[in-house]
């Protein structure tokens, strides 16, 4: 098999994990901020052991970036817990819809980051977004549970956004295993003075499913992700990253017999078709 082939593999087996990360909101009966503490420490031992099989060092290059790191992780821990929350509160399709709508919100987001320039069609796409997700709500009350989670998933999603953007500036010299590695040990660690629920408190299948969590559904997609990069283009990457919200909602189907309305599907594809046309626009001028 060539290496694109393979890399095209390992591509689509990574997106379709991370969109069943979506299914532990559910299958685990734990608050988000709980699942999100065991799992990211239950990863970071993962990931150190496919470093240390790869023979790759751990440690950064710089001190600088050590404190760097911590910020990116106390950000992405925030994300993985508004993520959990809004499925835990909205359902996991749309919660998962709810969290993409982060590849717009990095396109607004970007000028403050660097020196790209804002365009009508960018604009245009938010509000295709922001009808998208108003068309999923089934009220504009806060007290509503699937409100709340929508709005949830969109900070989710925001805070996934400013992470990348954050990376991309002060932290693209590391690869992925590597740099998620000590973000997971950030969110753990910082995350860990919130927990309610001590690990010796919890029911055997819920550590089966953080062990799950942990290693199949974070470290190992991440570590085919980053290497699919390596033999992929930039355009093939993003999009077929867009398939995520697919396989989720595929998945909670399946495995959890969760439906959605037709008015949900329709907004979900408004979402989904900005955050693709959005990663399309960037990747090919890349």
């Amino acid at each position: 098999m060539q290496q694109h082939q393979s890399a095209l593999i390992n591509l689509h087996l990574a997106v379709f994990l991370f969109g069943g990360t979506a299914l532990f909101s559910k299958l685990i009966a734990l608050p988000a901020l709980d699942i999100t503490v065991y799992r990211t420490a239950i990863a970071f031992i993962a990931l150190v052991v496919i470093l240390k099989v790869q023979n790759k060092q751990l440690k950064l290059n710089q001190i600088r970036d050590y404190f760097i790191v911590i910020g990116l992780g106390t950000i992405i821990g925030i994300h993985w817990v508004t993520y959990f929350a809004a499925m835990q509160m909205a359902g996991i399709a749309i919660g998962i819809i709810a969290f993409f709508t982060y590849p717009v919100i990095t396109v607004l987001l970007e000028p403050l980051f660097s020196k790209a320039r804002l365009k009508i069609a960018d604009l245009f796409i938010a509000i295709v977004v922001i009808f998208g997700i108003y068309l999923m709500m089934p009220n504009t009350d806060l007290g509503d549970q699937v409100t709340l989670g929508i709005v949830t998933g969109v900070i989710s999603g925001a805070f996934f956004a400013i992470r990348n953007l954050l990376q991309k500036k002060y932290f693209s010299q590391y690869g992925g295993p590597h740099t998620m590695l000590y973000q997971t040990l950030t969110a753990a660690v910082i995350l860990s003075m919130f927990v309610d629920n001590p690990p010796s408190t919890l029911p055997i299948q819920d550590i089966y499913y953080l062990l799950l969590a942990g290693v199949v559904f974070t470290a190992i997609p991440h570590s085919l992700f980053a290497h699919s990069l390596r033999f992929l283009s930039a355009t093939t990457v993003g999009l077929i990253s867009c398939l995520q919200p697919l396989y989720g909602i595929l998945l909670a189907y399946m495995l959890l017999s969760e439906t959605t309305s037709m008015t949900t599907l329709i907004g979900g594809a408004l979402v989904v078709s900005a955050a693709f046309f959005e990663t399309w626009s960037i990747t090919r001028k890349k």
